[in-house]
């Protein structure tokens, strides 16, 4: 399992956030989700003016073994997209943490943050799921 960035805040469904230095909120999905999902094919974003409620579906990521809703860590709206990810979905396998983010919000209630997992946490989430 690669190392978890200390910078992030996850959800228990695997998203994770980082907040930039603009106050602005890039969201992915983790490491070990994209090993649980495998080789992907297939990226859905949201829209660039969507408004999104914490927890709600926002993206869909497709692997040849299944699809998966990605969840806003968050509620906001979205400001950017990472259009690459539509030719290169598997930017996400080889770069989770990195080029293979997924969308950007603009927090609404930047406070939720609060409610996400830090590093440590979700590294205890998945141990404690037997990952």
């Amino acid at each position: 399992m690669s190392e978890i960035p200390g910078d992030l805040k996850f959800l228990k469904s695997h998203e994770w956030a980082r907040v930039e230095d603009s106050g602005r909120i890039t969201v992915g999905i983790s490491d070990h989700a994209q090993g649980l999902l495998g080789d992907l094919v297939y990226v859905e974003l949201p829209n660039v003016g969507d408004s999104l409620e914490q927890g709600a579906a926002a993206a869909v990521v497709e692997s040849v073994k299944a699809a998966s809703d990605v969840y806003a860590p968050v509620a906001g709206k979205v400001v950017e997209v990472n259009s690459a990810l539509s030719d290169k979905p598997e930017t996400i396998n080889e770069d989770a943490y990195g080029e293979g983010w997924l969308f950007v919000l603009e927090a609404s209630e930047p406070e939720q943050l609060n409610e996400l997992l830090s590093p440590d946490d979700y590294a205890q989430l998945l141990e404690d799921e037997g990952h």
